[in-house]
């Protein structure tokens, strides 16, 4: 099925970042004028050096490409942490080389479009890329980027890795022209695929070529319909729609499925017809569009990897919920406390900027679903607390909005992620917008509690005073703490507001805010709301000359 209303003939002008299917997607679902307002700044030609650090810390990247008969298929380059290294900001070089029996094998060649996606499970960090092997030879492989960007970190099973050693005599890999009943038990059990894509239009447009992207859900979010199809539900995203956008003009695609505790992969290459708006949608919740999938060809790789990938542990008998407080229009939070209070168990520390995984049963005999939740109290109380906002089709907030209430029982993992707080040597500035808030005021309680030595700057960013989740608690750390500097912002103050009382100004945190509140800007920076919040607001304060070692931040 063609989108509808397309018109790509028409398009005459083309932003940079994005090629014209891409744009087509953006604008079905209206954000095309966000997208190019601000999608250029996100999308860098050039490696940035928190990601250049990313890479190098991580024993694998994910690939896509196309092989000598142009069918797409992703894989998994690896190697021991540091394999990845950058002699620029431009190059990525692998010292590795392709497993033998890849589907792509032989495909890493001068020239090659690629899609790159490295990322952390056990943190949901990930951050893409796109370019071409500028060269290959028996050291490895050097790739040249043409676009580079951090993505959300959604729909991610944590998972934690370890090396193992791969044993030759285990080591298989065997072709196919559809699904065996083992590999459709496999795929119906999957929490986590990746999923590559590729369009090239005439001329050096830098979103030409090849991309790598995850997908998630709870597993069996991806149907088996029988040997041959798939579906694959498309859940809400960045709104770059990369894959979406190349599908549109090119139907081709690569999915990758990972065996995590047996070191396999199972490799697919077909055709996608994107279902926009049928009935079926429906029986995916949560999905906005899904992929129809036609298998072509199958590669089975088994035990071919040097990781292995656990679930993070569990916390032992679950979290039972002990107050239940509505915050503002759309956030509701929740304590939580351990299940057996009396048993040995003490709940897991916690570090600020923190998130729960948790887990929720959203219909009996049906796996559970996971989501993560940004931790909003402090680190030093005795239970943890989730403020959760109620999404448009988001099926695990509105689960724990409707149906958890005090008493009810919350199977969960302990608290993980890197947007945490660093032990503060100079000025501090937390900036928040929306529901952001949740990590930050965890900061904030930690900030004045065990480091109040250095002045702490509080931007907070809200639509009006009936969507200003925790704003009380901000204003009662003010209050408390001297060295403690608010400013409150709201976009669109409603005739309850009152200037100078509910809020300090009308408008939007910028960077000419920034400069104007903040006296030092020898500052550390931390950052939490939308994506285009946090990609506007990292441009203008490298800018104003704020390094962007300097700047932490975590998207919703």
């Amino acid at each position: 099925m063609t989108l509808p209303n397309s018109n790509l003939n028409t398009m005459n002008t083309t932003p940079s970042a994005f090629h014209k299917g891409e744009i087509q997607a953006q604008k079905h679902v209206g954000m095309h004028e966000e997208m190019a307002h601000w999608g250029a700044k996100a999308i860098r030609p050039f490696f940035i050096e928190q990601h250049r650090l990313f890479f190098s810390e991580l024993p694998f990247a994910v690939v896509s490409a196309t092989d000598k008969k142009g069918k797409p298929w992703v894989t998994l380059l690896t190697g021991k942490q540091g394999f990845m290294h950058f002699p620029n900001d431009k190059t990525l070089h692998f010292a590795t080389q392709p497993i033998q029996g890849d589907a792509l094998e032989e495909a890493f060649v001068e020239g090659t479009d690629i899609g790159l996606i490295g990322i952390e499970l056990s943190n949901r960090r990930r951050n893409r890329a796109t370019g071409s092997i500028a060269s290959k030879n028996e050291q490895g492989i050097t790739f040249k980027v043409s676009q580079s960007f951090g993505n959300c970190p959604q729909y991610i099973s944590e998972r934690v890795w370890e090396y193992t050693e791969t044993n030759t005599n285990e080591m298989s890999s065997t072709h196919h022209s559809r699904l065996t009943e083992s590999m459709q038990k496999w795929i119906s059990s999957a929490d986590t695929l990746f999923i590559g894509s590729g369009y090239k239009e005439e001329g050096e447009h830098r979103s030409n070529g090849m991309d790598a992207s995850h997908r998630g859900g709870s597993p069996g979010f991806m149907k088996v319909l029988n040997e041959h199809q798939l579906v694959l539900p498309d859940y809400s995203g960045n709104n770059f729609f990369n894959t979406i956008g190349n599908l549109i003009l090119n139907p081709l695609v690569g999915l990758l499925f990972l065996d995590f505790e047996k070191g396999n992969m199972l490799q697919i290459t077909g055709r996608v017809d994107i279902d926009w708006d049928s009935e079926k949608i429906q029986e995916h919740p949560g999905a906005h569009r899904l992929l129809n999938i036609e298998i072509d060809e199958v590669v089975q790789l088994n035990a071919v990897l040097p990781l292995r990938w656990s679930l993070q542990n569990s916390i032992k008998g679950g979290l039972r919920v002990i107050k239940k407080t509505i915050e503002s229009n759309s956030v509701t939070s929740f304590e939580l406390a351990l299940a057996e209070p009396m048993s040995a168990e003490t709940l897991p520390r916690f570090y600020a900027g923190q998130h729960l995984p948790i887990q929720l049963p959203l219909s009996e005999g049906k796996p559970p679903i996971e989501r993560t939740y940004s931790l909003s109290n402090s680190p030093i109380d005795d239970y943890y607390r989730i403020s959760v906002k109620r999404e448009d089709k988001g099926i695990g907030s509105s689960y724990l909005h409707d149906h958890i209430e005090v008493g009810d029982i919350i199977e969960a993992r302990k608290p993980n992620g890197d947007f945490t707080l660093k032990y503060a040597t100079r000025p501090i500035v937390l900036i928040s917008a929306g529901i952001g808030i949740t990590p930050l005021l965890s900061m904030l309680y930690s900030l004045t509690q065990t480091q109040k030595s250095w002045p702490v700057y509080f931007l907070y960013g809200a639509r009006n005073g009936k969507d200003a989740p925790l704003l009380n608690e901000v204003r009662e750390c003010h209050r408390q703490h001297q060295a403690l500097q608010l400013d409150v912002v709201f976009s669109q103050p409603n005739e309850q507001d009152t200037l100078g009382t509910d809020y300090d100004r009308e408008g939007h945190i910028n960077a000419e805010l920034i400069k104007h509140y903040v006296p030092d800007l020898n500052a550390d920076f931390y950052l939490c709301g939308p994506t285009p919040f946090l990609n506007d607001l990292t441009s203008e304060l490298e800018a104003l000359g704020v390094k962007r070692a300097a700047i932490y931040y975590e998207s919703f």
